[in-house]
């Protein structure tokens, strides 16, 4: 599909590709890996180059998925997040071809802090540069509950999460945030997609939106992100409600990778009802297309 897409966009440069490097086709099909220059519409030829099903049983497929547990902030997380995330089945798994995040209300220990929740917070063991995001999903019914889809620059090293230093070191927001999905914990009718970011100048700055949904709790969703060179849009159900432009002078042409978790309370969680037990976010699929 790419060779079609780049076609359409640069025939001259096709023509004479094809015609000086017939005899490489390796050589020919590395000049066509023109990431940066693409440009993704909605509705357009994309290639699936990452996704999961949750077509089996158990944990979240090891292979490509990372439980995120050691919390960055003194043995909390940040933004006045109550619960303590785990890698266990009772807080992830996957059965009945979906996966299951859940929040407990229960008391757990972990590196001599003690937590009254639990949850899980999957990073993707995958990054990518502009493309497209699907998620569909279920979301949490019940107050205090706080669930996310998200990426976070690749660069941003931290404590716990699965990249490391591995793309650097420039923790956040100057590697850039992408909410693709968030939920307040006292308004379920709406869903939130928000950008975080450092300017030039090392400014932090923000923009997003919000959209009302009917049902995010019965019914599946799908939430998107479509990302390139020029522009970042987030959608729901496939109509774009916020757009931003990318230039040089935020961070977004970076790396990213993928963030999945529910937090409890919190800034946007708030206040958690007395009588909360467990509410879990259902997964459909992930996919990640260019």
């Amino acid at each position: 599909m790419r060779t079609i897409l780049l076609f359409k966009i640069f025939p001259l440069l096709i023509i004479f590709l094809v015609i000086t490097c017939s005899s490489n086709e390796e050589e020919l099909s590395n000049q066509m890996e023109i990431t940066t220059e693409t440009y993704y519409l909605i509705g357009e030829d994309l290639t699936l180059i990452w996704s999961d099903e949750f077509d089996y049983e158990g944990s979240p497929d090891i292979d490509k998925w990372h439980h995120q547990t050691i919390a960055p902030n003194n043995g909390s997380w940040w933004n006045g997040e109550l619960q303590h995330y785990t890698n266990r089945l009772e807080n992830s798994s996957v059965n009945n071809g979906t996966l299951k995040i859940k929040a407990k209300k229960e008391q757990y220990e972990f590196d001599d802090s003690s937590k009254s929740y639990t949850s899980a917070r999957l990073n993707s063991k995958f990054s990518f540069r502009y493309g497209r995001i699907d998620v569909r999903a279920k979301l949490p019914k019940g107050s205090g509950t706080w669930p996310a889809i998200w990426t976070l620059g690749a660069n941003i090293n931290e404590i716990g999460n699965y990249f490391g230093d591995h793309f650097g070191n420039v923790g956040w927001p100057a590697c850039g945030e992408i909410d693709i999905m968030e939920q307040n914990g006292w308004n379920k009718n709406n869903v939130i997609g928000h950008l975080h970011w450092e300017d030039n100048s090392g400014q932090y700055k923000n923009q997003g939106g919000t959209k009302s949904i009917e049902n995010s709790y019965d019914e599946f969703h799908t939430y998107s992100l479509v990302w390139d060179s020029s522009k970042i849009s987030i959608l729901l159900d496939d109509n774009t409600f916020f757009s931003m432009a990318n230039t040089s002078n935020n961070p977004y042409d970076n790396d990213h990778y993928l963030l999945i978790n529910i937090a409890v309370g919190g800034n946007l969680g708030g206040d958690v009802p007395s009588n909360f037990s467990e509410e879990i976010m259902e997964i459909d699929y992930v996919r990640i297309y260019q």
